[in-house]
């Protein structure tokens, strides 16, 4: 049955693919040299006014980095004044004593910093830059400009072994909330994906740490905690559903209903420079698309909990099995799920020295025109 859709509730504007770090696992679509030129301010004032008016409350400020745009501090300010709650997600490259300050008075809400790794080896070689210190530095300055300090860790086979380091050194910066976030395979991640997906037993480990140090530090301290996917024997809910709760705009100015649809063939989705977000939202055709339950096939149609994961992921069905209406392949009631017991069946185990030098692609724009050159499913 289709759904007439609610508002959206979060808007993630994608300011920029430019970023000064070159991380193995970034969700930005492995092609992004090829999109077009970066909306202006102009357009991302009216993006911001036309969501607000479509009903979104939550803000996110997203990228590449963020902090390469010079008018961030202008679209923070325009954010506070339309009532948004606004977030930024940043590596922390760029913000400086300077530019916080400006934010602040601008009415940011929320800074979210990431960090690779609790060490500087491990930090530095998975981002191939020399950060591990200015992100440390950053996150004190976040912490002293009054905001709440939100760490970020990606986790993978790489890192996922020092999980109880990551959370001594986010009490040490006195973080309000460290996000453990297992990594979801798309973009670089996915073309990396061999080298990063932890063992079963890697992942047992971690929960067991975490749960240890929650024991012995208490709540002081909030800590989540993502399960990747593979490794679940249900999809999750994405993102609440396509096109229920969740917009994205992009550099160039494609929307989006989740972060990665713009991989998925067949589908033509609109962009800002042509269409209000009201005509997106509401009647393009690729946000309706898997609207609802009629585009489900067995064994999501009859499934009982089908209102409740809403057939998983369309992005990883399309990446695992080569057709998004396919039921997403994490659920073991799915007839491809083999695929993704086989994936983790053979997942490494233990943590890489850095001087092994494991071959990664790296996030960079060398590596980015050679992907798409290459099309790949890693590619758009």
């Amino acid at each position: 049955m289709f759904v007439q859709p609610s508002p959206p509730l979060w808007l993630l504007a994608e300011l920029t693919y430019r970023c000064p770090l070159h991380c193995v696992y970034c969700s930005n679509p492995v092609d992004y040299t090829r999109y077009g030129e970066e909306l202006s301010t102009d357009d991302w004032l009216r993006v911001l006014r036309e969501g607000r008016e479509l009903g979104a409350t939550q803000l996110g400020f997203s990228g590449g980095e963020p902090l390469m745009r010079d008018d961030l501090e202008t679209l923070a300010a325009e954010a506070r004044r339309l009532g948004y709650y606004s977030n930024l997600i940043t590596s922390g490259i760029g913000l400086n004593e300077r530019r916080i300050a400006a934010l602040k008075e601008a009415g940011l809400d929320h800074i979210q910093v990431s960090f690779q790794d609790s060490t500087r080896e491990m930090n530095d070689f998975l981002s191939s830059t020399r950060t591990f210190e200015l992100k440390r530095r950053v996150a004190k300055m976040v912490k002293s400009h009054g905001y709440p300090m939100v760490l970020n860790v990606v986790l993978h086979r790489l890192n996922i072994d020092h999980v109880g380091q990551i959370l001594d050194m986010a009490a040490e910066l006195e973080a309000d909330y460290v996000e453990l976030a297992n990594t979801q395979y798309y973009g670089f991640a996915y073309a990396n994906r061999a080298e990063l997906l932890p063992s079963r037993a890697q992942l047992e480990r971690a929960e067991e740490v975490t749960r240890q140090w929650r024991a012995r530090v208490g709540e002081k301290m909030k800590r989540y905690f993502v399960v990747p996917d593979y490794y679940a024997n249900r999809p999750k809910a994405c993102m609440n559903g396509w096109g229920a709760v969740f917009l994205c705009v992009t550099a160039d100015g494609v929307a989006l209903p989740c972060h990665e649809a713009r991989m998925l063939p067949g589908l033509e989705f609109p962009s800002v420079r042509s269409r209000d977000l009201r005509w997106i939202w509401r009647e393009s055709p690729a946000f309706n698309r898997y609207r609802g339950d009629d585009w489900m096939r067995e064994p999501c149609r009859s499934c009982p909990e089908k209102g409740k994961d809403y057939g998983g992921c369309r992005c990883q069905a399309y990446l695992l099995t080569g057709d998004a209406a396919n039921a997403d392949p994490v659920c073991d009631k799915s007839p491809h799920h083999s695929v993704v017991s086989e994936l983790t069946a053979r997942a490494k185990e233990g943590t890489v020295n850095v001087e092994t030098k494991p071959v990664l692609f790296y996030r960079d724009d060398e590596t980015s025109r050679r992907l798409s050159a290459q099309g790949k499913k890693t590619t758009v």
